[in-house]
């Protein structure tokens, strides 16, 4: 079976009459793709970064971008709120998503012992995906809006395409930490933000700071909000998508 990486380009390629029945594309660029003709049932998709600013997704000339955030937005009540532009309403949003994401840590806790640790489809566990959250806040509140020297928790969990020599990262532990490690850096970053709401005005969310993915980029501290959201929000959404295919899979 043939594969592909980053270092393949196929920018531009075209494929005619090609089989790709059971590809899978997994941090694929199909910006732009242009498909015409093709058997399309049971495909599934996931783009986290789908917006209608970037031109959104359209299907049979139908733009459907609108439809499936409006969706996501009735599945996960308070999903909405991600984009809240005032201290009350991130505060509001933000304790919110936290009673959202208790569920599904009682959820796993009442699952088979080593639960945290599945991972479906080679996606990262509910554990790693905590880890990964510990990260973003410190990407984004710790080291973006705060400025702290060193902002990163050694349990944080980083993406593979981030290059620690990049970001100051090698601070992270490439150990395995138990769960309840996991918990409790997690629970010390949620009260970080927490904290941070908590005392925010608005002429602080108005304030700019260095994109830490692009330093030479700026950030509102109100942007770099809206991302530690959007992370938080994304990842709950694979987190039960996964507990609910383990779950399946268990009979439980």
């Amino acid at each position: 079976m043939a594969s592909f990486t980053r270092i393949d380009d196929l920018e531009g390629a075209t494929f005619v009459d090609t089989d790709l029945r059971g590809a899978r594309f997994v941090g694929a660029d199909l910006s732009g793709v242009v498909m015409r003709g093709v058997q399309i049932e049971g495909a599934d998709i996931d783009a986290p970064w789908l917006s209608d600013g970037d031109g959104g997704l359209t299907v049979n000339g139908v733009h459907v971008t609108p439809f499936v955030e409006a969706e996501l937005d009735r599945r996960f009540p308070g999903r909405g709120d991600r984009h809240a532009a005032d201290p009350e309403g991130l505060r509001t949003a933000w304790d919110t998503l936290q009673k959202t994401w208790a569920t599904a840590l009682e959820r796993v806790e009442a699952m088979s012992p080593g639960t945290v640790d599945v991972s479906v489809d080679g996606e990262w566990s509910f554990a790693q995906t905590l880890r990964h959250l510990v990260l973003a806040t410190d990407m984004w509140l710790g080291k973006a809006i705060l400025e702290i020297e060193h902002p990163f928790h050694p349990l944080g969990l980083a993406d593979a395409s981030l290059e620690e020599e990049d970001f100051d990262m090698t601070v992270l532990s490439h150990q395995t930490p138990s769960y309840a490690e996991v918990l409790e850096a997690r629970t010390d970053r949620v009260a970080m933000v927490r904290n941070f709401l908590g005392t925010a005005t608005p002429e602080q969310l108005a304030v700019t700071c260095r994109n830490p993915h692009a330093p030479d980029h700026q950030e509102t501290t109100l942007s770099c909000l809206h991302v530690i959201l959007e992370e938080e929000w994304e990842h709950y959404r694979y987190a039960v998508r996964d507990l609910d295919a383990i779950a399946a899979g268990s009979g439980a």
